[in-house]
Parts: structure tokens; sequence; C-alpha cells
């Protein structure tokens, strides 16, 4: 196993810089306990678990209490949320109705106490889940046959008023994720309609771009809402059919941090930077994964009806520049990096120099002053 090697010479007070709670390697294998103490060796400064239920299956207090302590002894941000709100994906996630004995508000309510009971009270959540087994639009939840995005929308909202009364008794927002199926349009709808004093958004840098989003006009949107974040970066090109999407450390892909952190911060100066890692083959072993994103298409088109020309035309000049970069041998293209292997050094390297290129930014003029 490669050595744990990547603390910094100094880290920043704030924000603080940290890790997906899964995505991590060897997460599986070393348990909540384990996978903290290990970023911290790793020399991160916190650990976001993406549902309560993968700190604690039952919502054992004992094994929150001591994950929150693990957390507290070494000085760790410890971030958690819920699961799918979107009714139609639920019961995809059984275990959500599981955990409230077959009622799922109950869960979702067992859920969020056990957070509070942690001071967890920025909840993550998500409205679908993405099929990479499927090629294209067929991959995202928003083009489902059986049932329209619009009903899923509706859907959600309902889901989530009827959350809110929880929500609000106990503190919590439960926080959208810029998910890879919806636009930050449709998120800051939502959280307006449900009440920003319940609701949020988990702002992920680099899934909007599934939905034809700049990302720096995306953050300029979603800027006053963010509550939670996952950090990434994506390759974007074009390729047979339309464009292609890959997961790349920060500061590799079309993501301008020093443009769209500064955005986000200045909302919420007290932000946790969650850097979302590609996972390790070791982990989880599968072909290398690319996204076919159809933006010529006229049924991909039609469903981003609020697309403007001005963004789509400042989205393909940043494709444009990133295809220029990699036409100068600056970057790879998609085949050389996903020919490389990927195992637990590979991604130790991945979210180090990722957590590397964020600090810099943060240390810079822009975000410090």
């Amino acid at each position: 196993m490669a050595t744990d090697t990547m603390a910094p010479d100094s880290r920043p007070t704030s924000p603080r810089v940290g890790v997906d709670g899964l995505k991590i390697p060897e997460s599986a294998k070393r348990g909540p306990l384990g996978t903290i103490e290990h970023a911290q060796q790793l020399g991160l400064e916190g650990v976001f678990f993406r549902s309560v239920l993968d700190i604690s299956p039952t919502l054992d207090p004992g094994e929150l209490r001591n994950v929150r302590a693990c957390a507290d002894d070494l000085g760790m941000y410890l971030e958690t949320g819920l699961g799918k709100v979107n009714p139609f994906a639920i019961p995809e996630a059984p275990e959500l109705r599981a955990v409230g004995d077959g009622n799922t508000l109950l869960g979702f309510r067992r859920m969020m106490q056990a957070c509070a009971a942690i001071d967890c009270y920025e909840l993550w959540s998500s409205t679908a889940l993405f099929k990479p087994q499927f090629r294209g639009r067929w991959a995202w939840d928003r083009f489902r046959t059986d049932v329209t995005w619009d009903e899923q929308l509706v859907a959600i909202e309902r889901f989530l008023l009827r959350l809110a009364p929880f929500a609000r008794d106990l503190g919590i927002h439960v926080n959208l994720e810029t998910h890879e199926e919806i636009s930050s349009f449709e998120l800051v709808r939502l959280v307006e309609t449900v009440g920003p004093d319940v609701t949020g958004i988990v702002y992920d840098t680099a899934n909007p771009l599934h939905r034809i989003e700049h990302p720096v006009w995306t953050a300029r949107r979603v800027a006053p809402y963010v509550r939670q974040s996952h950090i990434k970066d994506a390759h974007l090109a074009h390729g047979e059919d339309g464009l292609y999407y890959q997961l790349r450390p920060c500061g590799t892909g079309v993501v301008d941090f020093a443009e769209v952190l500064p955005i986000i911060l200045d909302a919420n100066p007290t932000l946790n930077l969650t850097i979302e890692n590609y996972e390790s083959y070791d982990d989880r072993p599968r072909p290398p994964e690319k996204w076919l994103l159809e933006v010529y298409e006229e049924e991909f088109l039609a469903a981003h009806p609020d697309l403007t020309v001005q963004e789509f035309a400042a989205y393909l000049g940043l494709v444009r520049q990133y295809e220029a970069r990699i036409a100068a041998g600056e970057l790879p293209d998609l085949a050389t990096y996903a020919a490389q292997p990927f195992g637990y050094g590979e991604t130790v390297r991945y979210i180090a120099d990722s957590a590397d290129h964020i600090r810099d930014i943060c240390r810079g003029r822009t975000i410090d002053g």
C-alpha cells in the first residue's frame, strides 16, 4: 500500500478542505472511524459522508457519537446527509424506507433527528441517481419515459414541503445537490418555494456541466443558497455524437476555481470545501467511465428551457479553450487518461493534487483579501 504523505506545509484556517467519505480510498474497509483518521493522515480537514446511514445503518446513537467524537478529537469537520428526495427515485434506495420501519417520512425524520443529535444541521440530499450503464441522455432520470421530469419536480417539491416542518423543528437545512440530472435554475426555484430557512444547495462544481451550464454562471445563481459543497473538475471536449465528460483532478479540467470559489465563499465564508474524487479501481473495479452529452440533439436541448443562447455560447467557448490545451499537449485526451491505472496511490494523488490546487487559490488575495 502506498505511503500516506500529502500534508501541506501550511494549512489555511478557513475555508477547510476535506474529502468525500465514500470515495476516499479504502473507505469500505476502514469504516467511518478509520476513514476520518485516514483523511486526517492525508492532511485533509474534514469528511463528508453523503448519508447518516453511511455512518450508522441503524442510526445507533453510540456509533454516531463515536464518529462525532473522533472528528472533534482530530479537529476535523463532519458533514453528512439524508438521501434522495425524489419519490420516483426513493424506491432505488430501500434503506430510506427501512429505517422508518416501512414509513419513508418517518425514516427521514429519524435520520434528521440522529443528525441533529451529533450537531450536524446541514444535510445533503439529491434528486435522482445517474445510471452510467446507459449511453447519452438515458443515463439521467431527467429523460425517463415512464414519468416526465416536470412531474418529478412537482413530486420533489411536495416531498420537501412534507419534510419542512421536521427541518424547522430541528434547525436543519435539507440541502439539494447540483446533481447531474437537475439544473441550477430548478434548484433555486425549489429552495425559494420550500423556503431557504429549511433548504439549501450542495454546490457540486462539475455536475452542472451535464446540464449545459457554465461553472461561473452557475456559481452566481446558486451562491446565496450554498451550504455544503462537492469540489471537482472535469474534462469536456468533442467526440462522437457530442461532448464527452470525464472527471479530472481540480485544476486540470474546465472549471476555473479562481473565478468560481470567490463567488461562493463571498456568499458563505464558512463553507467547507469537500473534494469529491474519482473512486479507486481497487475499491470499485469497472471500466473507465465517460459521459456523453448530446448537446447538439434537439430533444436534449429542448429539455433545458432555462438555457440562454448567451450561456450556451460561453459554455462552448469553455470547451474550445479546453480542447486547445489538449491539442497543445498540455493535458491528456479522453482515451489517454482513461488508459492510465487508477489504484490506491493514483487516487490519493488525485485528492492531493485537487486539495493543493484549491488551497493555493484560497490562499490568494482574491479570497483572503
